[in-house]
């Protein structure tokens, strides 16, 4: 992650993460360790996996002391093995203590994504479908996990709702048709955002077409009725496929001929990469 997003972006997130794990003091670490001592601690793979996070690991120690020092043996993207030595943290006993859990909480959840989206992207290679993350990320936790999405492979959706014009369900009845949605959008969007609707049907699909839109998205579609609506398409507008696409089925759209897969799995169902943190010592 780039310093100017870390210091305007994530540093106050770390900061609420801290402040939520320690309200006032650590007492289980003052009670150990009354005062500063320098001491050292190793990073530990504990299973097999993409990494993604290592600067956001980093950042929470030298949040709590700026004098912390990290020296890397991976990389955001690297595969690393179990047992594999990731990193050793040397610095005040106290802080690297303090900092350990949300160090790793931040690290392991985005290198669990990481690695679930390398494995999903790797079934997609040699199409020319484009895999996408989407808004089903942990609240507060959405440019870390967009972050690690790109880190494993993926791309990333809208990163808000101000990111972009996206039309759902909801949206269509509220407008009272397809047609209406998109003309409404057409109307109040400036023009640099593209207008995107959901569509469930081949119906939909039509009227899509004909309002304008810039991106359907294929809903919840059966991968025949999924082929039927590109063909009916025909490259007047891009065409994205979504709704409960995980590492297990995602190989059905790659013939289809969609331009995007958007999975929510990338983030709301990818389990942890667990990694450690082991041999603490004075030094």
């Amino acid at each position: 992650m780039n310093e100017i997003t870390m210091k305007m972006q994530a540093d106050q997130l770390i900061r609420m993460a801290l402040q939520e794990d320690i309200t006032s003091e650590d007492v289980s670490t003052n009670a150990v360790m009354p005062t500063a001592t320098k001491g050292t601690v190793d990073l530990i793979a504990k299973e097999d996996g993409v990494v993604a996070g290592l600067d956001i690991y980093a950042r929470v120690f030298t949040i709590l002391d700026e004098k912390t020092e990290i020296d890397f043996h991976c990389k955001d993207g690297d595969e690393v093995k179990k047992g594999d030595l990731m990193a050793t943290v040397t610095g005040d006993i106290r802080v690297l203590l303090s900092g350990e859990r949300v160090a790793l909480n931040y690290l392991q959840r985005m290198s669990g994504i990481a690695t679930y989206t390398r494995q999903v992207a790797k079934l997609l290679e040699g199409s020319n479908v484009t895999l996408l993350d989407t808004r089903k990320t942990t609240p507060n936790c959405r440019i870390f996990e967009k972050y690690a999405v790109r880190v494993g492979g993926g791309c990333n959706h809208r990163y808000n709702l101000s990111d972009g014009v996206l039309l759902k369900d909801n949206h269509i009845g509220a407008a009272g048709s397809v047609t209406k949605a998109v003309q409404m959008a057409k109307a109040y969007a400036p023009f640099v955002r593209k207008i995107e609707i959901e569509v469930e049907t081949l119906d939909q699909v039509k009227e899509a077409v004909e309002a304008g839109a810039d991106i359907i998205m294929l809903d919840n579609m059966t991968p025949e009725v999924m082929k039927q609506a590109v063909e009916l398409i025909d490259g007047r507008a891009q065409t994205e496929c979504s709704g409960n696409i995980t590492k297990e089925n995602i190989q059905k759209i790659r013939e289809i001929g969609v331009d995007f897969v958007s999975s929510g799995a990338l983030t709301h169902s990818a389990p942890i990469l667990d990694i450690s943190m082991k041999n603490l010592h004075a030094v």
